[in-house]
């Protein structure tokens, strides 16, 4: 049994063990109503869903063999229902659940293969249902989480058939398929147990190596991510060591940072569609969970993760610092806290099965080593100024100082010192005082557990003591009105301690934790301060009149946080006894003394923590002193005599003259009777012996004439009657066991602690006596019973003459019944329901739950609503303008009818539940202090009764609501009918407040009794047809039509369906613009949560079958869709998208006629014409769900020929063609879309979103489009090329005359080509655009009999547009031919028939005459077919292609015109890449027929060598012809020079070409391709960053900025590394320069996969620039140390900082030996001295033992000429600013002599010094 359950209050807890036969009748119920031959029998068991998960959420005791029958019944159930979304989205969330929460139980085998089937059919085909988009979203969401509970039960086997399933996906890394590939694998492959011989050495190389092919992308870094992740977490017999530099390599390069003044993000991430982005797990962010586990779990004794996820830290541990925040901390805050979970609950493993091999298990070493290097983490984010950050540095610590105490327990209580003497940054306190909170426990379970533990020598014991007393004294301090913040973490702080105390005395010796003070001396200060704090708190608003002031309307102290309220009920609750009297005596005197009206929650919350802790005593103290006060001053009070005694014999005889309270005094009762209320919540029976007291002080409120008291009054009765009946936990804060190993603390609990525990620690409840019992009783009698006779008179008799006593009379009266209702809760027992025949047996029984003790009858609540009832009618008729009364009623009926609900909401809202996850009050399961290892975390024991206090409410609140929607045995009784009646009215009123409070609690009644539905909503949808509805009874229907439970239950009753549909069509009526506004919002919301219809439904729409009443439904909106009808366009486009939902949800009936169809297809079509735009679009979206692909289009080979001819002309195709083949029909329809296009100059509008956006509103969107048109969503590889322009080629109307010609093949071309020819000439660009649009759709659709007519006339179309002369249209026609080559299928690999003549038409060679513009557009269309093709399995002609295109292009690399320059690069980066990945795929795919010459002619590569020979010579070229530019500028130029300058000239547009070449392969990500060629030309690229020509210079600088992100494989370092050494040995000062720059980012990003000899290379030659003779590159050159110094090769920087600080000395000697002019050059002595800057700015926040000794010698140097002089004082200042923060601190590892030199430097550039 779960501990919550065991710990209930004793009568429910009894009841809880009738759950389990309860569930199985459950089960057998679901068994009944699922049969698998009738799939609409999915539609009866919804209703036990929420049945079933109020048994998980219940955390009841089921039999796991009924479990297992259910999972088993679900997935069938969820299987079969294909088409229905809604049936399998509730499905599938609740066998997530199930399955989450006994998958350790459960043995079940999951097929994989229907699951992905569900999620193609619904999400990735071509043809989606008609649902809403809201509907797909959430289905999408339960069928993958469903997946992925699934994993762990798929059988043997499957994750080689899921892999060799999605690996075709992948073989092209430039077509979306693999995006959404990839996110398959990930979602898909099991590492159950079952499955793990399948993670081989070789699946890794092979997932590697695809995690390679495309770079820069988040998305895909994600996925791959997270599958090796799982498969590093559970396969724990990989040995990963070989792959570990290449895997933390990865790591350290997801994380964007800015390395070196760079940018902090990808120059451009490759885009992944945003279809594939919504749908699968993706953050576009760093995947940092996954990075943190895969590193926690490479952790093993004798691996070398540990070092390489050291060398990680170090480079990532200076972005943790507040100074360089920014958009990447959030991405470092995730992984620090994923690091410390994962480790965490690893440990909690290894913890749980000590069998495991201890090769495998973390040792002390490895758990010592792993803390120690998290600490430096820790350390620098600790102060952040992120928020987050900071509390998840002080969650980490918590965690961390169970493991390792001896490392992190030193350092917080450092860290608290340090903030306690800093003065700036006060910040600090807070922080430092929440990491003390949280690691409280550990602080002091170190030093007072008796299994010490050996600390080293000088950990003293006290140390930690005294952490805490300090903290304690400090925190006495930190109670500041002014200052929330640390107010609170002061708060949380003293909790935190406390918690752990056993119990709070001065006597025990054990435990002096004060060593100032005694604790009595520490609990006086303490409450001194807290009663300041409380006198001057200012509340947050103005104290509002009326109703909605609760009790607590607080300030920050009840508002920002449970801490205050929590940390007084610990405290109270541990005192013993004689501190616990002396506090109460001090509290109770304040109370006694001071009015607070801007603290009656505060001071309320004091009192009621002194009572719950010792009831008897605080009563005493505190109520009664407090009760008497009340009463006496309610004495002088003027009444209204409306309450109580003989009040029917002088109500005529109040005197006229009214007399109001002194507001003064009105506060102070208000204040009064308002602590009051709060103070005796959890009094109980000690409360009786003021009985009177009581019922005299609530008749006395009630009775006064002023508003506010009579709202106190209400709030003393609802608290009173809750203290008496309800169940709440006693002594909930004492503490019960002691810890076994530190007497002194409390023992925590863990939910999943063994049985023989609990017994021990049950709690103790408050179950009301007879006495309590009684009086509540009595308490009814006076304020309900009474109060209703009161308001029956006053509705039958006229009692009162004037209106205004009467709304007074009225008000107090049904605040008395209100009050009564509202603290009763659900003990008043609920009406009876009235069963339907006399069969029916008793209720059924689902779960246990009551709130308390049962009080009054079943009776009282029927008279109660009958009355009501009455006075309602009294209200609408008499006064149905006064909200307050109204509201009143409302609140009342609400309490009636909805049985449970109050207490739903107290759950829902339940304030004290602190932080229950906060750090402070959790022990971590592995704790290596006191070696207790348990099951689950730990709490402190209150900490736990809350949440069983929750659970309780909780199941009150649930334990009947479900009854009566699983049982058809009863009916609603008729109070209740009454009820609902009345709400109906009240929810249609003119007043909005009214309106929404009956809104609410009308839907919660009619969820509870489904049966009285449909009666509301026709009656609804009736008000929406009526002429004369007024504005508020439009908005009133509308807003309950719209909730969830009417669109449910439209899609099962026919009755409601039509007056729904026919309802808002036929509102065109009503004027007003808030009404229109409100229905349409209606429409659009059915629209989005559509879920198809049932079979009844679509039985009833078809008007074949007899008597069917409503088969003019669909006529009848057909009428209305037409342009014709007088409708306003609005109307007109509603109509025609029910037409739309109809269409498509009869599909899915086979038995329906083909009628609808074929109508509204023809219809649709028409409206291609149609006047309005909005209806045009919507005739689009329709088209292309409606029309399917069919029997004109060509058959491959493999498909077998149509057999007969009848087949070959659909229905469909006769109605179709009739209407396209009327006169000039296509013309008009291009003429009227064509005025969809808007070109739109100034923005670059995203592909594909119906560029309508400037004349759309939202809500029309909504209607017109479709969501998701899924896979449908074209282009289907990444658009990349800058070049082609914005288009606004839409393809949803290429997809219409595709499918047009498909349905009814070759008359549509016919009917076409005069429309298109007169088009395509067109002078406007969006009579071009539909031109292309409907070419490409044509050339697309394979029909037959295209070919005949491509020779005839569509190639001369196609010829004409390249040779056009126009140049605006060139993007439309680039997509229209990208479209018309676009493959088939899904990975776009089966090649459409027209794509071989469509490339030889655009490849063929141009008239010699032809303008640039001609040839640009040329090679625009070129690049846009060229991306389409798919190179894994290109056919030979392609490949040919490829080779011919790539000699044309070569010979034209140096061409005049910029802008070709750059089509070819373009062209050349896709060329050159689609030949590497055909040669790759071949060499891992032989193929059959053997090589063919084509396959040899790629192999030798000759465009490679032709391409590097020219590089060199031209880098060469340039660089020369830049010199002799600025030689040569005298006047007498010769003929070679001119010569060699056209030569040169050529040089420089033909390097231009080369880089724009290397430039479009980083931005395509296509650059893992070409990584040799890239480090090929790596040289130019560093080479011409500064040249004489200007354009040549800026695109190397691009190309630059690209290459700095790149990390070269192994294969090509050598390579790079090559080309880096040479150029830093350039003559040219510059080169050497920018050499330096990308060595920084080249170190970072290649860090792991170095070898040891090339960076010992690398750092020579850094080290020998530091002596350049240009001063530029000697700085950088010590830059780029200090950055290289930091990075983790602790080796190296050792050895250089020790060589130059002996350098530098010996200089400094030989200076100060002998004043004389020194032998040494500026270059050399400079040098030395940038060594020791590059020392002293490597570590920029620590201090490390070396540091002092350099930072004294660099600072000797400043009496040096000029160079040095400013880089000396540079640097000391940069030293000060960086170490400011800790300086206090630090400097004491300096001596004097040294502080002194230092202060000599900078004497006035800091004012710390």
């Amino acid at each position: 049994m779960h501990l919550y359950n065991g710990w209930l209050p004793p009568p429910v807890a009894e009841e809880t063990k009738k759950e389990k036969e309860s569930f199985a009748r459950v089960v057998r119920c679901v068994k009944e109503l699922h049969r698998p031959d009738d799939p609409e029998s999915v539609y009866a068991t919804l209703k036990w869903i929420s049945v079933i998960e109020l048994y998980v959420r219940a955390k009841s005791d089921l039999s796991v063999e009924d479990v297992t029958e259910l999972v088993e019944i679900g997935l069938q159930i969820f299987h079969s229902s294909q088409d229905k979304l809604y049936a399998q989205v509730r499905w599938g969330n609740v066998l997530v659940r199930l399955m989450n929460k006994y998958r350790k139980k459960l043995s079940l085998k999951v097929e994989w293969r229907p699951l992905y089937d569900t999620l193609i059919h619904a999400h990735f085909s071509r043809s989606p249902g008609p649902e809403g988009w809201r509907l797909r979203q959430r289905h999408f969401e339960a069928v993958t989480s469903l997946t992925r509970s699934c994993r762990r039960f798929f059988p043997q086997g499957a994750a080689s058939d899921i892999w060799s399933e999605f690996m075709s996906l992948l073989e092209n890394p430039w077509h979306n398929s693999s995006f959404e590939g990839s996110g398959f694998v990930r979602l898909f492959l099991p590492t159950n147990p079952e499955n793990q011989d399948f993670f081989s050495e070789k699946w890794i190389n092979n997932c590697l190596e695809l995690w390679d092919s495309i770079p820069n992308c988040q998305f895909w870094n994600s996925q791959w991510a997270a599958v090796l992740a799982r498969v590093i977490k559970n396969c724990s017999f990989i040995d990963w060591e070989s792959y570990l530099p290449m895997l933390f390599s990865r790591f350290l390069n997801m994380f964007e940072v800015p390395v070196a003044n760079g940018s902090g993000s990808y120059p451009f991430s490759v885009n992944v569609p945003r279809n594939t982005r919504f749908l699968f797990p993706n953050r576009t962010m760093t995947p940092s969970k996954s990075i943190a586990q895969s590193i926690v779990y490479f952790l093993k004794p004798g691996s070398s993760a540990h070092e390489q996820f050291k060398k990680l830290v170090n480079l990532l541990e200076q972005y943790y610092h507040p100074s360089n925040g920014g958009r990447w901390t959030y991405s470092l805050e995730r992984f620090l806290l994923h690091l410390v979970v994962a480790f965490q609950k690893r440990l909690q493993r290894e913890q749980q099965n000590p069998d495991s091999p201890s090769t495998v298990c973390l040792g002390k070493p490895e758990r010592i080593a792993f803390v120690d290097v998290v600490l430096k983490l820790i350390d620098r984010g600790q102060y952040s100024k992120n928020e987050h950050l900071s509390e998840t540095v002080a969650a980490a610590t918590s965690i961390l100082s169970y493991v390792e105490p001896s490392l992190v327990l030193p350092f917080v209580a450092s860290r608290f010192h340090l903030a306690l003497e800093t003065t700036t940054a006060t910040h600090q306190l807070r922080t430092a005082m929440m990491s003390v909170a949280f690691a409280g426990r550990s602080i002091l379970q170190s030093s007072m557990s008796t299994a010490k533990q050996e600390f080293g020598g000088d950990m003293d014991d006290r140390m930690f003591l005294d952490l805490i007393g300090i903290s304690l004294s400090n925190a006495l301090l930190g109670m500041d009105a002014n200052d929330p913040p640390k107010t609170l973490a002061t708060m949380q702080l003293i909790g935190s301690i406390f918690s752990n105390m056993a119990v709070l005395d001065d006597s025990s010796d054990d435990i002096s934790i004060m060593t100032m003070a005694s604790f009595s001396e520490w609990l006086d200060e303490f409450l001194c301060r807290l009663i300041a704090l409380l006198q001057h708190l200012e509340p947050n608003s103005v104290i509002n009149e009326g109703l909605s002031s609760s009790a607590t309307s607080g300030t920050f102290l009840v508002e920002d946080g449970p801490y205050y309220y929590c940390m007084l009920e610990i405290l109270l609750g541990r005192l013993s006894g004689s501190l616990y009297s002396q506090a109460l005596k001090k509290i109770s005197k304040f109370v006694r003394t001071n009015i607070l009206p801007g603290a009656i929650a505060e001071v309320g919350l004091l009192c009621c923590a002194c009572v719950h802790s010792n009831p008897e005593e605080a009563v005493v103290q505190i109520v009664e002193p407090m009760i008497i006060a009340v009463i006496s001053s309610l004495k002088e009070t003027p009444v209204t005599g409306f309450v109580g005694k003989g009040s029917a014999d002088t109500l005529g005889s109040i005197k006229k003259n009214k007399q109001t309270l002194s507001p003064a005094l009105e506060a102070a009762i208000d204040y009064q009777l308002k602590v009051l209320s709060v103070a005796i919540t959890y009094g109980g029976s000690s409360l009786l012996r003021y009985k009177d007291h009581f019922i005299e002080a609530i008749s006395s409120a009630f009775n006064s004439s002023s508003w506010k008291v009579n709202g106190a009054g209400d709030h003393l009765l609802r608290s009173l009657l809750g203290s008496l009946i309800l169940y709440y936990p006693m002594d909930q804060y004492k503490c019960l066991s002691r810890h076994p190993a530190a007497p002194a603390l409390e023992e925590w609990i863990s939910t999943k602690a063994s049985s023989k525990d609990e017994q021990v620690a049950n709690s103790r409840w408050h179950v009301p006596t007879k006495e309590e019992i009684q009086f509540a009783n009595e308490l009814l009698d006076l304020h309900l019973q009474s109060a209703l006779d009161d308001l029956l008179r006053i509705c039958q008799s006229n009692v009162h003459s004037d209106a205004g006593d009467e709304k007074t009379h009225l008000k107090v009266t049904l605040l008395r019944i209100d009050s009564t209702l509202q603290g009763v809760l659900s003990c008043l027992p609920d009406f009876r329901p009235s069963p339907r025949h006399d069969m029916v047996g008793e209720l059924p029984f689902f779960i246990a739950g009551a709130s308390g003790s049962s009080v009054g009858s079943a009776e009282i609540r029927e008279r109660t609503a009958e009355t009501i009832h009455a006075a309602c009618k009294y209200l609408l008729e008499k006064k149905s303008d006064d909200s307050i009364l109204l509201v009143l009623i409302i609140r009342i009926m609400d309490a009636l009818g909805n049985y449970g609900s109050l207490e739903y909401d107290e759950w829902y809202n339940h304030r004290q539940a602190w932080k229950l996850e906060s750090a402070a009050i959790v022990e971590p399961p592995a704790n290596f202090i006191t070696e207790f290892h348990s099951k689950g975390k730990r709490r402190p024991r209150w900490a736990l009764i809350d949440k069983a206090y929750m659970h309780n409410t909780w199941r009150s609140s649930q334990s009947s609501y479900h009854l009566f929607r699983t049982d058809v045995n009863f009916s609603p009784p008729a109070s209740l009918t009454l009820l609902v009646d009345d709400l109906l009215t009240l929810c249609l009123h003119n007043y909005e407040t009214v309106r929404v409070l009956a809104g609410k609690s009308l839907l919660k009644l009619l969820k509870r009794w489904p049966s009285l539905l449909s009666k509301c909503v026709r009656s609804l949808s009736e008000n929406l047809r009526n002429p004369d509805a007024p504005e508020n009874v439009v908005l009133g229907s509308c807003g309950i039509l719209s909730s969830q439970s009417v669109l449910k239950h439209l899609t099962t009753d026919p009755k409601s369906f039509s007056s729904f549909l026919l309802g808002i069509l036929s509102s065109s009526h009503h004027e007003s613009m808030k009404s229109q506004k409100a229905i349409i919002e209606l429409f659009v919301k059915y629209n989005i949560h559509f879920a198809g219809l049932s079979r009844n439904i679509l039985r009833s729409l078809d008007s074949h079958v007899e008597g069917s009443t409503s088969g003019d439904l669909v006529s009848q909106i057909s009428s209305m869709s037409f342009d014709s009808s007088s409708l306003h366009w609005r109307y007109n486009l509603m109509a025609n998208r029910v037409l739309l939902l109809l269409a498509m949800s009869s599909r899915i009936d086979p038995t329906f006629s083909f009628k609808i169809l074929n109508e509204t297809a023809g219809h649709f079509l028409k409206n291609l014409k149609s006047q309005l735009p909005q209806t045009r679009i919507l005739a689009i979206s329709a088209l292309n769900t409606l029309l399917k692909e069919s029997p004109h289009k060509m058959r491959g080979k493999d498909q077998p020929p149509v057999s007969s001819q009848e087949n070959a002309n659909s229905s469909l195709d006769l109605a179709l063609s009739q209407i396209f083949q009327e006169e000039g029909f296509f013309r008009e329809t291009f003429e009227s879309l064509s005025h969809i296009h808007i070109t739109d100059t100034d923005s670059s509008s995203s592909r594909g979103n119906h560029g309508s956006s400037s004349f759309q509103s939202m809500a029309d969107k909504s209607i017109t489009r479709f969501y998701f048109e899924f896979s449908a969503s074209w282009p289907r590889t990444p658009s990349w090329i800058s070049l082609l322009g914005s288009d606004i080629f839409y393809p949803s109307f290429a997809r219409i005359f595709k499918r047009l010609a498909q349905e009814c093949g070759v008359p549509v071309l016919l009917a076409l080509k005069s429309p298109l020819e007169e088009f395509c000439n067109a002078k406007e660009r969006p009579k071009q655009c539909v031109a292309a649009e409907t070419l490409a759709g044509l050339l697309h659709s394979d029909v037959n009999g295209l070919l005949s007519e491509w020779d005839s006339w569509i190639m001369v179309q196609l010829q004409n547009v390249i040779l056009g002369q126009s140049v605006e249209s060139i993007p439309e026609w680039a997509a229209c031919i990208r479209y018309a080559v676009t493959g088939k299928g899904k990975q776009g690999t089966k090649i459409p028939i027209m794509r071989q003549q469509i490339l030889d038409c655009i490849v063929a060679p141009l008239p010699p005459a032809a303008t640039t513009t001609v040839v640009s557009k040329r090679y625009a269309f070129l690049s846009a077919a060229l991306i389409e093709l798919s190179p894994p399995k290109m056919p030979v002609s392609e490949v040919k292609l490829h080779i011919a295109l790539l000699d044309e292009l070569i010979r034209n690399m140096s061409h005049s015109s910029a802008q070709i320059r750059e089509a070819i690069g373009v062209i050349l980066s896709v060329l050159c890449s689609n030949i590497r990945l055909r040669m790759s795929y071949q060499q891992k795919h032989p193929s059959e027929e053997g090589k063919t010459d084509v396959d040899s002619q790629l192999k030798e590569e000759n465009w490679f060598k032709l391409i590097s020979a020219r590089a060199s010579e031209a880098v060469t070229n340039i660089q020369q012809g830049s010199i002799s530019d600025s030689l040569d500028n005298s006047a007498d130029v010769d003929m070679e020079n001119a010569q060699s300058n056209g030569d040169s000239l050529d040089d420089v547009k033909w390097m231009e070409t080369l880089f724009h070449f290397i430039i479009s392969s980083f931005k395509s990500g296509r650059s893992s391709y070409l990584g040799d060629v890239i480090a090929g030309f790596l040289y130019p690229v560093i080479s011409l960053q500064e040249t004489s020509h200007k354009d040549l210079s800026t695109l190397a600088k691009a190309a630059f900025e690209l290459l700095k992100w790149r990390v070269f494989p192994g294969t090509h370092l050598q390579k790079v590394i090559e080309v880096i050494l040479s150029s830093a040995d350039d003559s040219n000062w510059r080169i050497r320069s920018s050499t330096l720059t990308y060595l920084r980012t080249f170190m970072y990003r290649h860090t792991f996969i170095l070898a040891h000899e090339e960076k010992q290379k690398i750092w020579k030659t850094v080290e020998t620039l530091l002596v350049d003779s240009q001063v530029e590159v000697r700085e950088h050159a010590a830059a780029v140390l200090a950055g290289l110094m930091k990075g983790g090769d602790e080796d190296f920087a050792a050895d250089f900082r020790d060589r130059s600080y002996a350098e530098a000395n010996s200089i400094q000697k030989k200076r100060n030996r002998r004043k004389s002019i020194s032998t040494q050059s500026i270059a050399e002595v400079h040098g030395a001295v940038l060594g020791l800057v590059a020392s002293v700015l490597s570590v920029p926040y620590d201090m490390p033992s070396w540091l002092p000794d350099h930072v004294t010698l660099l600072a000797r140097f400043a009496g040096e000429p000029t160079p040095i002089k400013s880089t000396v004082t540079k640097a000391v200042a940069e030293f000060r600013r960086t170490h400011a923060d800790t300086w206090n601190i630090q400097k004491d590892s300096f001596t004097e002599e040294q502080l002194e030199v230092l202060a000599d430097t900078s004497s006035s550039s800091s004012y710390f010094a």
